[in-house]
């Protein structure tokens, strides 16, 4: 059986890069909430529409419609044998749906990406600059930071609790050496 591992970490700690390259790496499927929503948003399916209005007002998508989304891809062929989760759950709160809507065995691990929140902020700045991304300055960078640290981070005690393993990698280093961090923490 393929694991089943929850990417954790700050904004810009590179949790998307590292999690499509493991999911390469272990072939299992890459299940990411943002790009799921905004598949389902460009392919005008029910759950689309219903999130593209509530996006569009700038508001976050309700747990109940994102759980319901997970769920459904998680009962797909592709993720039996294993998958990795790339943005959900992002608080306790939709930790506890996770779990009532799967079961208990939804998660094998937690991957934690620690990252200094200077550098992070300094990169995703750099970042933004690169690809014009006017509405990420440093105020914007800093509360998604805030956001994170009180809504996402509980999630690495919460697990624990739940029978869920949590390994942290340094989040710091190039690409590949982050990369090799999370392949040694996964052997291990």
């Amino acid at each position: 059986m393929g694991r089943k591992i929850l990417f954790l970490g700050p904004p810009g700690a590179g949790k998307g890069t590292q999690a499509a390259m493991l999911a390469r790496a272990i072939g299992v499927p890459h299940i990411s909430t943002g790009v799921m929503l905004r598949e389902a948003v460009a392919a005008g399916t029910d759950l689309g529409r219903k999130a593209d209005v509530i996006m569009a007002a700038g508001d976050l998508v309700p747990d109940d419609l994102v759980v319901a989304m997970v769920a459904e891809r998680l009962s797909q062929e592709d993720a039996v044998c294993g998958y990795l989760l790339d943005g959900f759950p992002r608080n306790v709160v939709q930790a506890g749906a996770l779990d009532a809507a799967i079961g208990k065995g939804a998660l094998d691990v937690a991957l934690l990406l620690e990252a200094d929140e200077d550098a992070l902020v300094e990169r995703l700045l750099k970042r933004a600059e690169q690809e014009g991304r006017a509405d990420d300055n440093e105020d914007t960078i800093r509360n998604r930071q805030s956001v994170y640290r009180r809504e996402t981070e509980p999630l690495a005690a919460y697990y624990p609790e739940h029978d869920v393993d949590v390994v942290t990698v340094d989040g710091m280093g190039t690409i590949e050496e982050v990369f090799a961090g999370i392949a040694r923490a996964l052997a291990g």
